[in-house]
């Protein structure tokens, strides 16, 4: 149902015996531990790790009314909330929206000289040429 929806962000209801809430589900949050998802529930204005088997049946999609209205109430907290969240996780966001991130540009390679510089000295005298070892100990 919120996996397989067309559009980026889902908005439904969790029906329990406690209470219903509000859920909205993004497809950009990261994968979740095995067997959990992540939603942002609007009465705790968090977003919570939720067990999928137990969730899963008690959701129930809003409807184009309802989802307006959860916009307006609920539309500050929730992106607020957004925010914080892939900021923590920004290293999965990075990881799986190569686009978002612009790659890093290579270095050009440094290319070195084969020939070694001529070494002089400060007072003129040449120390590149040819010694010999004829000297007195």
């Amino acid at each position: 149902m919120y996996k397989t929806s067309k559009k980026p962000v889902w908005y439904g209801e969790l029906r329990t015996a406690r209470g219903n809430t509000i859920l909205i589900y993004d497809k950009q949050f990261p994968d979740a531990s095995a067997g959990r998802v992540y939603f942002y529930n609007a009465t705790r204005e968090s977003i919570i790790e939720y067990a999928e088997d137990i969730v899963k049946p008690n959701l129930h999609e809003l409807d184009d009314n309802a989802i307006a209205e959860v916009e307006k109430t609920c539309g500050a907290a929730w992106f607020a909330a957004r925010e914080e969240f892939m900021a923590k996780h920004q290293g999965w966001v990075e990881a799986n929206n190569p686009k978002s991130v612009a790659a890093p540009k290579k270095a050009k390679a440094v290319t070195e000289d084969d020939d070694e510089p001529e070494l002089e000295s400060a007072d003129g005298d040449d120390y590149d040429d040819d010694w010999s070892d004829d000297y007195d100990d």
